[in-house]
């Protein structure tokens, strides 16, 4: 049986690693690249290596961001008494979209999965904690807005039992988000109502 060209094969192969891409989407994609002249390639591969070189991550919340610390942890009007927890960066963006929420972030970077080897100490939560000890300003509450579904609620409870130690109010998105969706995937008034219902743990 023909297979493709090596070439072909080996950004097949890399593609397959990018989540989401099935191999039917894999050669759509390759063979859309195919079609293209040298200055669309040029420009991608320009971008993507800017992309690798220009963002970083912000050394206090773990947000990725061009200067450090980020935008948010440079802004003096947040609310540096609260922090919002969630698990990806990209959660950052549709929370502040509701307008609703104007204090500090911190992102975990994913959420426990024992089955993908994500275990507590590949996430943010120990640079959390010393965040909280640490600030300069008393931390009063932390909310965990992490996804509905088994991994974040599995999260908040390990959060949850971690922080009540340090005696400050620990609360939790509304649950008008359903069961198994992701807050990246909801619309700003759901999000906006959920973090407005917050319930204290």
């Amino acid at each position: 049986m023909k297979t493709y060209p090596e070439t072909i094969n080996k950004l097949l192969n890399t593609l397959s690693h990018l989540p989401g891409l099935g191999p039917k989407s894999a050669e759509r994609i390759v063979f859309h690249f195919l079609k293209q002249d040298d200055k669309f390639t040029r420009e991608f591969v320009k971008n993507l290596t800017d992309l690798k070189k220009e963002i970083k991550t912000c050394s206090q919340c773990f947000n990725i961001t061009v200067n450090d610390p980020c935008f948010i942890c440079q802004d003096t009007k947040r609310d540096c008494h609260i922090i919002c927890v969630i698990a990806e960066p990209q959660d950052v963006l549709i929370i502040e979209k509701t307008g609703e929420y104007k204090g500090l972030f911190h992102i975990l970077g994913g959420v426990l999965n024992p089955v993908e080897g994500i275990t507590p100490d590949k996430l943010k939560i120990k640079e959390l904690i010393s965040r909280i000890k640490t600030s300069p300003t008393p931390i009063k509450e932390i909310i965990i807005a992490t996804n509905p579904d088994l991994e974040g609620e599995s999260t908040a409870m390990y959060l949850t039992r971690h922080l009540k130690p340090l005696n400050i109010k620990i609360s939790r998105l509304a649950k008008g988000l359903p069961m198994g969706s992701t807050i990246e995937y909801a619309d700003e008034v759901t999000v906006s109502n959920a973090l407005k219902g917050r319930q204290t743990l």
